[in-house]
């Protein structure tokens, strides 16, 4: 049994956490009284500040930091398998991991890409063997007509969203056929798209005409947010039979044009798909988050190594290590509010996708659970990142706000600069759809 004392939630509580096994058991709110019944409750457990990283027992005192459900990211690219030198499962999740991040969904975009059941079984069987927190797929649609392995794998439960690319993509990803589009927002569940400038209205219209939900990933200019804000205030388009998702990325909210014409190794760094926008798109995509049209903060974690950036241009970047203290820092700012900033990472992902056991701090919730230090003031340097790659854009940034633990699944994986040593042979994570 696990007990977490003295956490602030984003709505200003004092609660205890007790955790038994994989489980929230109980939450105590305090309302300025201690929990001595808590404690009392289990007094074979011992306060230590000094809890073994890879232990389940044990007392911590959060001594006030805020604790929020896990952070879950829809949006990532772990390059497992086939481009595992820029990334693989186990390096990405422990950058989750030391992020914040409870949970990650991998898109299908790698070598081989994921259109077939079988290339999802066995990513499936790799993550399983090493993933320090929990994930799920997105399946991928091909030019070449999967309508029959969606059909199989959105059946089967093993997913659930369908990812399609609407404009760029490598090999087979890319589908500009409206006709085999139509098929695929019929059987695909909800349909993930990399949909830009005009391919956003038509991803609209074909939801509207066949789909059972939209889900449009990274945002990124005033333009296209301004479609999808009109889309989603007409109820013939967005209702709940067709429902319309939006997110927005940290590197569409935080940089800009401007920071990559700086120099000529910043134009060659700060290159993704879809390409960033001037400071007013950046702005206006900020107030959409505040007045509530954007679902959801998806980090498109893209690494390539910092000799592939340098050498050429290559599309890309890695953002799940910052995501969280970018967002704690626009909290810190008053740009958002700690309680608008719980339901964007983990509130709402997980009811987009029906985790209906994550996403919020309740008894008999996963015990998947971020705690923050709201008030650390640090600089990002390369020496603190692990995910392969080595870089992050944000180098050199001033944050307001870090993570301070990662528990998945009742342990901690993650603590103020630690990981459990036992990562390696002994995975935190699960497969979210497993029965």
């Amino acid at each position: 049994m696990l007990i977490l004392k003295n956490g602030k939630t984003v709505r200003n509580e004092i609660i205890d956490l007790v955790i038994n096994g994989d489980i929230i058991d109980d939450i105590i709110i305090k309302q300025g009284l201690s929990a001595q019944r808590c404690i009392k409750e289990v007094d074979a457990v011992q306060d230590s500040q000094e809890i073994d990283l890879e232990g389940r027992v044990g007392v911590v005192d959060l001594e006030g930091r805020l604790v929020m459900p896990g952070i879950i990211d829809l949006h990532t690219h772990m390059r497992d398998p086939g481009l595992t030198h820029k990334e693989d499962f186990y390096t990405g999740s422990r950058a989750c991991a030391k992020g914040g991040i409870t949970t990650f969904f991998d898109m299908p975009n790698t070598q081989p890409p994921t259109v077939t059941a079988q290339a999802l079984t066995e990513k499936i069987a790799q993550a399983a063997r090493v993933s320090a927190v929990n994930f799920g797929f997105h399946f991928g649609a091909s030019k070449n007509n999967n309508i029959d392995e969606i059909r199989r794998v959105i059946g089967s439960g093993q997913a659930r969203s369908t990812k399609v690319f609407m404009n760029v993509s490598t090999g087979l990803m890319l589908i500009e056929d409206t006709a085999l589009l139509a098929e695929i927002f019929k059987v695909g569940g909800l349909v993930f798209v990399h949909a830009e400038a005009e391919m956003i209205d038509k991803a609209i219209e074909l939801n509207a005409r066949y789909g059972n939900g939209l889900y449009i990933c990274h945002i990124s200019s005033e333009e296209e947010m301004r479609t999808v804000i009109k889309a989603k205030q007409n109820p013939a388009l967005h209702n709940r039979q067709h429902p319309i998702y939006a997110e927005v990325t940290p590197h569409h909210l935080f940089l800009h044009t401007g920071m990559r014409e700086a120099s000529a190794e910043a134009d060659m760094l700060l290159r993704m798909k879809p390409e960033l926008k001037a400071q007013s798109d950046t702005a206006f995509l900020m107030q959409a988050v505040r007045d509530g049209y954007v679902d959801t903060i998806g980090t498109d974690h893209a690494p390539h190594t910092l000799d592939e950036k340098l050498a050429q241009l290559t599309f890309g970047i890695p953002g799940a290590e910052t995501s969280l203290a970018l967002m704690l820092t626009a909290a810190a700012k008053g740009n958002i509010t700690l309680p608008l900033l719980q339901k964007l990472m983990s509130e709402n992902p997980a009811a987009i996708l029906g985790l209906t056991h994550k996403g919020g701090l309740a008894k008999g919730a996963d015990a998947d659970i971020t705690v923050a230090d709201t008030a650390v003031h640090w600089q990002l340097g390369r020496k603190d990142i692990v995910s392969k790659c080595g870089w992050s854009p944000f180098e050199g940034w001033n944050f307001i706000g870090k993570n301070y633990m990662t528990i998945v699944n009742g342990k901690i994986v993650y603590r103020d600069g630690r990981f459990a040593a036992d990562l390696r042979e002994r995975p935190a994570g699960h497969f979210v759809f497993q029965a």
